[in-house]
């Protein structure tokens, strides 16, 4: 395998560029005291409402990909859930209240992760070629990259999917010249960056957060190879790609 200098890198957005899944931990808190305050029952723990809300949220993601409505609509059927469970009436008004909630998660300011531009402004220096693919709804993540202003670094090569997959990351590949060996898929989540890459054949870089999205996290089908690398920071991205590219 060789190697030319320039690489074709493929940065994923959320909580790789970008925070996100501390936004949607900030609503998950809220909503838990609020349900526990509704019920107003022993048997029902905070912990209990933030499990049946993973259990729903993911199973949801699962089916339908990154839609928006998805999330407060997840907090409304863990609701309706203990609701049910309590043989408790459910009120149209605490349902509005709880999709007022939800979708407040994505009126958050954007906050960009440490040393994002520094990262992005030195790989593109070094003449690599850019690239962005972001799960989620176009409108939702425009605004994300249009006020970090990241078409800087990746002009027209964005792909936003509402599925992020094998096949999306397939289609992505086959759209324009990638050369497979020289390509890299750049994110934190095993299920939809680094999962997807393996199987495509590419490198990959997993920027491992401590307090991941349970959605994030399977157990690999393949097992990692040369061709993968585990990071803790964004920043230390450029360092492994130079260096496998000095060790090949």
């Amino acid at each position: 395998m060789s190697f030319s200098f320039k690489q074709q890198i493929i940065f994923d957005l959320d909580d790789t560029l970008v925070y996100c899944n501390k936004y949607f931990e900030l609503i998950l808190t809220q909503f838990a005291d609020m349900l526990t305050d509704w019920l107003a029952s022993d048997r029902i723990t905070t912990k209990d409402i933030r499990s049946k809300q993973i259990e729903i949220d993911v199973a949801g993601v699962q089916k339908i990909g990154f839609a928006s409505h998805h999330f407060p609509e997840s907090l409304i059927d863990t609701y309706r859930y203990f609701c049910n469970e309590l043989y408790r009436n459910t009120e149209v008004s605490e349902e509005d209240l709880l999709m007022q909630l939800g979708m407040s998660v994505y009126e958050q300011e954007i906050e960009p992760y440490p040393g994002m531009v520094d990262t992005l402004s030195l790989l593109q220096q070094q003449g690599h070629e850019l690239f962005l693919y972001t799960g989620g709804e176009t409108v939702i993540q425009q605004r994300k990259i249009e006020q970090m202003r990241l078409a800087d670094y990746f002009q027209d090569r964005i792909f936003i999917r509402q599925h992020k997959n094998v096949e999306a990351l397939e289609e992505i590949l086959t759209s324009r010249y990638f050369s497979r060996e020289q390509t890299w898929m750049i994110g934190n989540s095993l299920r939809t960056d680094i999962a997807p890459a393996l199987s495509a054949g590419i490198n990959s870089i997993y920027i491992k957060h401590p307090d991941e999205w349970t959605f994030n996290i399977i157990e690999l089908n393949q097992e990692p190879n040369h061709s993968m690398y585990t990071v803790a920071s964004l920043v230390e991205v450029p360092h492994v790609i130079s260096n496998k590219m000095t060790t090949i």
